[in-house]
């Protein structure tokens, strides 16, 4: 195992992230789960449920921005961090920006549509009037390897 410079709080939320992204794949869903924190405290967790709730904006992120957003009864996320298991889609990305969250932590990247980095560059993109750290590769491989072992389950291979 290769050793690695996160921090002991960043690889802790991921790996309740990882948690809930295993929630996702008990109901058929993608494996991604989300976490939202401020202060290190959870203020919302949740994974990907698009196919359960007929919803395509039923990302892990966007259930996750929802549920703190309803609960603190403001949009607005300032000074909270969101620990993803798979670098964000542009569309989250988007809600990120806007809900003003202040740092994403996200686990294995996505080559295909990753929006902080790998594909686009919407969350580390300065032309915003709200910039967002971030940081990727946290656990990337236990992220990963469950990403791969669902799809390999679900190919029969």
């Amino acid at each position: 195992m290769l050793l690695n410079n996160w921090s002991r709080v960043d690889q802790e939320w991921m790996r309740r992230a990882l948690q809930l992204a295993q929630q996702a794949a008990r109901q058929n869903e993608i494996p991604v789960g989300a976490v939202l924190v401020r202060a290190n405290e959870c203020l919302a967790e949740g994974w990907n449920q698009p196919i359960t709730h007929s919803d395509p904006t039923a990302h892990a992120e966007i259930i996750v921005l929802r549920q703190a957003a309803q609960q603190l009864g403001n949009y607005r996320l300032p000074q909270t961090t969101l620990y993803v298991t798979l670098e964000p889609c542009v569309m989250c990305a988007g809600a990120i920006i806007q809900a003003r969250v202040g740092r994403v932590v996200f686990g294995a990247y996505d080559p295909k549509g990753g929006a902080a980095g790998s594909r686009f560059e919407v969350l580390r993109d300065t032309r915003h009037n709200h910039l967002v750290e971030c940081v990727g590769g946290v656990l990337a491989e236990e992220c990963g390897e469950s990403l791969k072992k669902f799809f390999r389950a679900r190919r029969g291979n």
